[in-house]
């Protein structure tokens, strides 16, 4: 269920903030975002994947605790990474 050396690479240099960032918090929930968007389709098939579940409520809290950093602190980053997104319809 992790994201292929290529799709993450795509990812980051999409969220960047400058050349050969990968821990920023953009990158970061855009990351976070990706996979739960894929573990999301994984629970179309199997309902019962308790263990899974518990992953992706953990990814979920993370990303809202990025979400709220970027938010203090850059806000104008948190509007740009909520647009690209498509969160907070």
């Amino acid at each position: 269920m992790s994201l292929s050396k290529e799709r993450k690479q795509e990812i980051v240099k999409r969220f960047e903030t400058h050349a050969g960032d990968t821990g920023s918090a953009e990158v970061q929930i855009a990351l976070l975002t990706e996979r739960i968007e894929t573990l999301a389709k994984h629970f179309d098939l199997h309902k019962k994947d308790n263990h899974s579940r518990l992953g992706l409520l953990k990814m979920v809290g993370k990303r809202r605790r990025l979400l709220n950093y970027l938010k203090s602190n850059k806000s104008d980053s948190y509007k740009l990474v909520i647009k690209e997104l498509g969160l907070r319809r």
